[in-house]
């Protein structure tokens, strides 16, 4: 998920009783649930393709996640030591409940990783083994939504504050407003404004009410909760659509002798009832979108056979090539041409994300290969 979202994440299960475990537990609980996510310093060590090795790898695993929970309390208690030591600042913490509090909101960050079709490796470094919840958009408004009302609700109290809630709502409404006027943009993105404008109304009438003074936590835990109902009936939803993924999918691989190897339904953004799929057979990728009973045209791509393959052998050495491909759920490539004179173009793509060919960060990649002697 976007950082945001774990931001929110960390901040709602904080003000559900977890800052009461240490003084700086809500710091630490922001810090904790976005922590995974340094590696994306392995960027300025290396490339794109660095980044693309390593990101969602150990700091996102069981392994990191504890690691994690551990040391940003650690990093908490050697700064307010040393300022004690500095100043008659006298210590607060309680490490052990900041342990905890942690723990926790690092916890979330994998999980809520876990929910969308990019995928985690928990295992490592045992195993690199991928693992796809396939259930929430990597991006999503109604998460924001919800979550964000809530901190907003008990977390406003100042003036200063409101303007920052302000200003992000502001920017909110801004991304979902400009989202929803793309042209690939469907229905949903529409949806989604109206009910985020809605949501927004509702929040502010309830900021100047009593509500956040007599409910208090029981906000923030009625929106954990409803995060966690949120992923159930997607689940069941996604089910549903997973069948019928792997239905379609079996007919299209028996149409043409193929034998189906896998399947996969992927959420869409800001709808439960539109899902890209992606099969694969022995012989052949397949992508199709299941919205409401019947699937659209599926697109074909073979793959590559006979001096193709030969070609792919020989680009799959190139590093970004094994990057990608060790990425890559639905790894598919392709010849720019069929005849191979002096150098060829072996494209390679994750066609989750987007097909040989076009260019889309680092979910594909050109090599340029010499044409093996005949």
């Amino acid at each position: 998920m976007d950082n945001l979202t774990h931001s929110l994440v960390g901040l709602t299960a904080a003000k559900a009783g977890l800052e009461r475990l240490s003084p700086y537990a809500t710091v630490v609980c922001l810090a904790s649930a976005n922590a995974a996510d340094a590696d994306f310093v392995t960027l300025f060590f290396g490339d794109r393709w660095t980044l693309l090795q390593h990101h969602r790898g150990i700091t996102h695993s069981i392994v990191g996640t504890m690691a994690i929970g551990l040391l940003v309390p650690v990093l908490a208690l050697v700064i307010e030591r040393i300022v004690g030591a500095l100043t008659s600042y006298k210590t607060r913490i309680r490490f052990r409940g900041l342990v905890l509090a942690s723990m926790i909101a690092a916890a979330s960050h994998p999980l809520m990783d876990w929910t969308n079709n990019y995928g985690v490796r928990p295992l490592l470094p045992w195993s690199g083994r991928w693992f796809y919840g396939d259930l929430v958009f990597i991006v999503d408004p109604y998460l924001w939504l919800v979550l964000g009302g809530a901190a907003f609700l008990l977390t406003s109290n100042t003036k200063i504050r409101t303007l920052a809630w302000a200003v992000l709502a502001t920017l909110g409404t801004s991304l979902i407003i400009v989202a929803s006027r793309n042209r690939e943009a469907g229905p949903a993105l529409k949806i989604a404004v109206v009910i985020w404008m809605d949501g927004i109304v509702i929040l502010t009438a309830l900021r100047f009410s009593r509500f956040a003074k007599r409910f208090g936590r029981a906000i923030a835990f009625a929106t954990l909760l409803f995060v966690v109902c949120y992923w159930g009936v997607l689940a069941v939803i996604h089910r549903g659509a997973y069948d019928k993924a792997v239905i379609v999918a079996t007919q299209l691989a028996d149409a043409r002798g193929e034998r189906l190897i896998k399947a996969a339904a992927m959420p869409s953004i800001a709808t439960p009832f539109t899902w890209q799929c992606v099969a694969e057979t022995d012989r052949a990728m397949y992508r199709f979108v299941i919205s409401g009973e019947d699937p659209s045209a599926p697109q074909r791509i073979e793959k590559l056979t006979g001096r193709g393959s030969q070609l792919l052998s020989i680009a799959e050495k190139d590093r970004r090539a094994q990057v990608l491909l060790g990425f890559a759920r639905f790894p598919i490539e392709k010849i720019d041409s069929d005849n191979c004179v002096g150098q060829a173009l072996v494209q390679f793509a994750d066609l989750r994300y987007t097909e040989p060919g076009t260019s889309r960060g680092n979910f594909s990649v050109n090599i340029p290969v010499d044409c093996p002697s005949k």
